[in-house]
């Protein structure tokens, strides 16, 4: 079965081609090679800025770039988030992006019970984190609480189900073998849409 997979990635640096770009793009030639539908999105390349109020959250304008990635949201089945960690979460810019397309009216209808009426449910969705720190350490001590956030509190919220995690861990430290088994890995993920 085909997926419409769309890939965040959501490194800040809109120049530098690192390592969260190289997996981006190996997620995105499995899918490919899979029989999959892809489309990309760099954060970093689009234009906005941060949300300043709840009046702007809930009834700003929606900017150019924003309409054509939500039209992308609506598209996709599959929705994959690459991003490094930094101060234990996800960059800034990966957040006001979040904050700017997932708005209500798009992402989710407010209730008078309080909780939300989900609009994105019947998609999936992957994370994958890059971090300097070993990825057990992330996850049991620090018990990953960025990536819990993310998961639970942001696309859990307006319907994504599943949302499946990968972290990897010790980035500066690892040889070329062992970064080019995670290119293998992503590749794998994408021809599965996983």
């Amino acid at each position: 079965m085909t997926a419409n997979i769309l890939i965040l990635n959501g490194h800040p640096d809109p120049v530098r081609k690192g390592l969260c770009h190289a997996l981006a793009d190996a997620y995105g030639a499995g899918a490919a090679e899979g029989g999959h539908e892809v489309r990309r999105l760099d954060i970093a390349t689009l234009a906005f800025g941060f949300v300043h109020s709840q009046g702007e959250f809930e009834h700003g304008d929606v900017l150019s770039d924003i309409a054509a990635a939500q039209e992308s949201i609506k598209w996709a089945s599959h929705v994959v988030v690459i991003f490094p960690l930094w101060l234990g979460d996800v960059p800034a810019v990966l957040k006001a992006f979040l904050e700017h397309t997932l708005r209500p009216g798009f992402a989710y209808n407010y209730r008078p019970s309080g909780f939300p009426e989900m609009l994105l449910t019947g998609r999936s969705a992957r994370i994958v984190v890059t971090m300097g720190m070993p990825a057990f350490v992330y996850r049991w001590y620090f018990r990953a609480h960025g990536v819990k956030n993310l998961k639970r509190n942001i696309l859990r919220f307006v319907g994504l189900a599943p949302v499946r995690d990968t972290l990897l861990g010790s980035v500066g430290t690892r040889s070329k073998p062992q970064i080019a088994r995670w290119f293998d890995d992503m590749k794998a993920l994408g021809r599965r849409a996983a």
